[in-house]
């Protein structure tokens, strides 16, 4: 029995070290090297510094707003996603059927398919409970936005370390929702179990590449670190034919 599932367990195997591994690295092992989540700290501690001096802070509210009803959509989304879960639970017949039915799907039994499902539905309730979290924490950094320094009271006890806190609290509520998308990404690779096992664990180790490539070797990540000097600074990207810039 276990030579049977042998190449399930490895391909599983794969996919939780890829994701555990990539985990670790990128929020912890990597925090202090240059990343999109470390150049985007930096960006709301400056955002917050410079919020303090403003008296209208409207525009500042409302990119919050905007983050906010973004996560609010990847957690609707969600929902829907775990619904329709539940829905092929209740009919895991006409699934197998439907999927066994492909040349190139790997024949699987039903105690198989099972785990492959109750896989699913634990990565989208861990997304889920993610995005759910983000929210809370923009709503907390709305509320601390309010409680903020007003622009003429540069001798508040709280005027220097203000901006510390704000900018960490959004900054915690970012990375709640980066881990969340990084679900969803590991999510689509496990689509990949239900063809082969082979391709789950090939999708998934595709999956860490990508996400490594965007966090800190991004032409966005150059752009956001660039500073005056830097050869990449001011660097436009080719002018297209019928687009203007």
């Amino acid at each position: 029995m276990f030579r049977t599932y042998l190449g399930d367990l490895s391909a599983f195997a794969c996919f939780l070290v890829c994701w555990v591994g990539y985990t670790w690295f990128a929020d912890y092992a990597r925090r202090d090297s240059r990343s999109i989540m470390v150049a985007m700290h930096d960006l709301h501690l400056l955002w917050m510094r410079r919020m303090l001096r403003r008296e209208v802070r409207i525009g500042d509210v409302n990119i919050l707003g905007v983050a906010n009803r973004s996560v609010m959509l990847l957690v609707t989304t969600t929902v829907f996603i775990l619904a329709g879960l539940v829905a092929i639970m209740g009919a895991l017949d006409k699934a197998r059927e439907l999927v066994s039915g492909l040349a190139f799907t790997v024949q699987a039994s039903r105690e198989m398919w099972e785990i492959k499902m109750l896989m699913m539905i634990l990565i989208f309730t861990y997304a889920f409970f993610k995005f759910m979290w983000s929210l809370r924490q923009f709503n907390y950094s709305l509320q601390l936005l309010g409680a903020a320094p007003l622009h003429d009271e540069p001798d508040s006890p709280d005027w220097e370390t203000f901006p510390k806190r704000a900018s960490r609290v959004i900054t915690l509520a970012v990375d709640s929702f980066n881990r969340g998308v990084r679900a969803y990404y590991f999510g689509l690779a496990a689509l990949g179990w239900f063809i082969q096992p082979w391709v789950f664990g090939v999708v998934s180790v595709w999956i860490v590449l990508v996400l490594y490539r965007r966090e800190f070797r991004s032409h966005t990540l150059k752009t956001l670190t660039a500073e005056e000097g830097d050869p990449f600074a001011g660097k436009e990207t080719p002018e297209r034919e019928g687009v203007p810039r």
